[in-house]
């Protein structure tokens, strides 16, 4: 797949909810992801790593609202993609939150996720 096919294929399964299926289809397992400083986990190595930050946002929350999702703006080797979300979460309540997304994409597959967003103090 090339850096469009990839950005698209993202879009669609995310807002079908198929992260796992984004996860095993379009990730390196060599992948990085960043979050900004301050936030829970702020990097994690490789999928399984990535697995147990996804397994614990997941246990985060208690109610999924929704959520919107961009189409991908591509620049060579990277896209990004705004999202929004809408959940409600056990400690915090409910909030929307909304980020950019940037994602590196080599050899046909994404090897580095960051995402830019507010962090709460």
């Amino acid at each position: 797949m090339d850096i469009s096919q990839i950005a698209n294929r993202l879009v669609e399964l995310c807002r079908k909810g198929e992260f796992q299926t984004v996860y095993s289809e379009l990730y390196s397992p060599d992948c990085q992801s960043i979050e900004p400083k301050g936030a829970q986990i702020e990097v994690c190595n490789g999928l399984a790593e990535m697995a147990e930050k996804g397994k614990k946002w997941n246990e985060m929350m208690e109610e999924f609202h929704g959520s919107t999702i961009s189409e991908p703006l591509i620049g060579d080797n990277h896209f990004c993609i705004a999202m929004m979300m809408d959940a409600t979460f056990k400690d915090t309540g409910r909030e929307k939150m909304n980020e950019l997304c940037m994602y590196e994409v080599k050899d046909g597959k994404i090897v580095k996720e960051q995402f830019y967003y507010p962090v709460p103090k």
